[in-house]
């Protein structure tokens, strides 16, 4: 059965009021009424799945106050982005739980700053059972980070492959924990082929079910600015090898002929044809961008203004029976837009127009003031 109309995701938690991708911080969203908690996930050097916005860790734990982790520093290339700092990858579940989570935006959430230090850095298996104590029934919504970087480019500090599944070890984790009821189990991923993978093979093998959500980067035209966000990587990263699409995405060449010949990008995957073909080989749903979805126009200071139209892709997506979620709603002025007319929008008023526009659930860093619409809005 297709979840309630609106569906409210807590974007790594209440992590507009406590440090995302905590306990506490999914402990809150739960409190104020979401349907469902986001946890990231990355992996350690002993493979355990750990909740980290990113695999690079610098950010959002106190690793660069730990001289004894000094020497973790170091240069990696992710997804095809050279990044500096400390990478998940380099440390065991052990030294993790040395670290202490801190804000990772402190000059915009100055109040979240006030608990850094104070919440440990959360295994999955941890958010998985505060979401079956919780006192109602709460869906998880794990999204595989880098699932092409870990498995098969990225590499350990010593030059080793990291050669994990993120998709697997996942699996693993909802079979141990007995969390199995595929209503409350959305797995998200930016990119394709694990997505496939678990429709075909991971979770048949231990059959389990999951709502397979396609996350989707910028859908508009791509440019130099963009690139990073609007290709797979794991398209990207398939072609440049010359590996056989037909194994890895059956069926894509042929709703997607130029899929050989020329980088494609989320919108190449916007279109009906597309969408068919996803929700008949692995999706329930689709997450795009909701910038993408209220359409806008840019002023000389890139100050964002809505024209009063919708994209049809929520439409395209129902056409084809996926569901339509779509990430993420904040209430700080850095991420609000203003109506045709000039105005500023709340969080709220571009969340209705959202809602009009034909998305079933949306994700924000403020799960109160989304299920504030949510029940409104029902």
């Amino acid at each position: 059965m297709p979840a309630e109309r609106p569906f409210v995701i807590a974007h790594r938690g209440a992590s507009g009021y406590r440090p995302e991708h905590t306990l506490e911080s999914y402990a809150l969203a739960i409190q104020q009424g979401a349907d469902a908690i986001e946890p990231d996930l990355v992996v350690t050097r002993d493979g355990v799945l750990i909740c980290r916005h990113e695999n690079e860790i610098g950010g959002t734990t106190d690793v660069a106050r730990h001289p004894e982790f000094a020497d973790r520093r170091t240069r990696k290339r992710v997804d095809g982005e050279e990044i500096d700092g400390w990478f998940a990858e380099d440390f065991t579940l052990a030294e993790i739980r040395t670290l202490r989570a801190r804000e990772r935006l402190p000059e915009l959430r100055p109040t979240n700053t006030h608990y850094d230090g104070a919440f440990a850095i959360p295994t999955f298996a941890e958010v998985i059972a505060l979401a079956a104590a919780a006192p109602r029934p709460v869906a998880i919504y794990p999204e595989t980070k880098h699932p092409t970087y870990f498995e098969h480019e990225g590499r350990h500090l010593d030059g080793t492959p990291i050669a994990r599944s993120i998709s697997a070890l996942l699996v693993d984790e909802l079979v141990r924990s007995g969390f199995h009821d595929p209503a409350r189990i959305y797995i998200q991923s930016f990119e394709l082929a694990n997505l496939i993978e678990l429709r075909t093979r991971l979770l048949p093998a231990e059959g389990l079910d999951a709502r397979l959500m396609q996350l989707f980067g910028d859908t508009d035209a791509v440019t130099p600015r963009n690139e990073h966000f609007a290709l797979p990587y794991d398209l990207r990263w398939h072609a440049a090898r010359g590996d056989d699409p037909d194994a890895l995405y059956p069926g894509l060449r042929t709703v997607l002929p130029g899929m050989q010949t020329q980088p494609i990008g989320y919108g190449d995957l916007a279109t009906a044809p597309v969408l068919d073909w996803m929700r008949a080989r692995y999706a329930y749903g689709i997450a795009p961008w909701k910038d993408n979805l209220l359409v806008r126009m840019r002023d000389s200071a890139g100050t964002a203004a809505l024209t009063g139209v919708a994209h049809p892709l929520p439409a395209l997506a129902h056409a084809a029976g996926l569901q339509v979620h779509t990430y993420t709603l904040r209430t700080e002025a850095l991420f609000l837009v203003r109506d045709p007319q000039g105005q500023t929008l709340s969080m709220e008023q571009e969340l209705r127009q959202l809602l009009d526009a034909g998305v079933d659930g949306y994700f924000t860093d403020f799960p109160d003031r989304g299920a504030a619409v949510r029940d409104a809005h029902r």
